[in-house]
């Protein structure tokens, strides 16, 4: 059975390899983000469809993780296309200059690939390990941290978007809403709509497997996520340490005074 996890690997590799090969047609690196969200489901269908159990968390599972998948993936096709390439790659494109083309595979496909694959052993747990087919308390503990995941990372997505549509808010910093209880709503709802898969994992006979959520939080708070976001907006946005003072970075809770 740790045949077809490895599999999933060869999968994913051949799916980001052709994006790799249409960005560089499109000299458009940014497609890649819009494959992180779908990737999963389509990773999370093959790990079903191949351990051939078929129990009801196993569906649960895809069904959740397809709802958050495809929200993320539209979200970001919104908010990108027709803006042309993002800032960050656009930078790593001035900086490589010709040659980025090929760099950009190694760069940024294929260590998204990677990291896709090893977050997802925490989706192969639960299909893998998959011990009865009714629903344990654990299990509607995960639906619940899913849940309020979901509202936070959606919710938060939705009121920065509103925000910024907005020209008068320029300049300002959001600071009501979601965005009242964490710096990073957005964030810490991805954190716990995967720790929720976690707890799936778990509930369905895995433990080590469900270290790919940890794997994944570790990633939003650490790398690419909260720590880099946090060092741009320090140095653009003036009100921002006010902002820092008063609201948390990633739990959610009331403001100081």
């Amino acid at each position: 059975m740790g045949q077809l996890y490895f599999k999933g690997l060869l999968l994913i590799l051949a799916v980001v390899t052709f994006l790799w090969i249409l960005s560089v047609l499109l000299r458009n690196v940014s497609i890649v983000d819009l494959f992180w969200g779908m990737g999963f489901v389509m990773v999370d269908a093959w790990y079903l469809y191949s351990t051939e159990t078929f129990g009801f968390r196993q569906y649960l599972l895809l069904f959740l993780l397809s709802i958050w998948g495809l929200r993320l993936s539209l979200y970001l096709a919104w908010r990108n296309i027709g803006n042309g390439e993002d800032f960050r790659y656009r930078e790593f494109r001035k900086n490589y200059g010709k040659n980025y083309w090929w760099i950009s595979y190694f760069q940024t496909f294929l260590l998204q690939g990677i990291l896709m694959w090893l977050i997802s052993s925490t989706l192969w747990g639960v299909n893998r390990f998959q011990a009865t087919d009714s629903l344990k308390v654990l299990d509607y503990i995960a639906l619940v941290i899913w849940t309020i995941g979901f509202v936070f990372e959606a919710g938060g997505d939705y009121q920065l978007a509103k925000f910024k549509n907005n020209p008068a808010n320029k300049g300002k910093v959001l600071n009501t809403g979601l965005w009242r209880l964490t710096r990073h709503p957005n964030y810490f709802g991805d954190a716990a709509v995967w720790w929720g898969y976690g707890l799936f994992c778990i509930s369905a006979g895995s433990y080590w497997f469900a270290l790919g959520s940890v794997f994944m939080t570790l990633l939003i708070i650490k790398v690419s996520g909260v720590a880099l976001l946090e060092k741009t907006l320090k140095t653009k946005k003036p009100g921002y340490a006010e902002y820092v003072r008063k609201t948390n970075s990633f739990l959610p809770w009331v403001p100081k005074k």
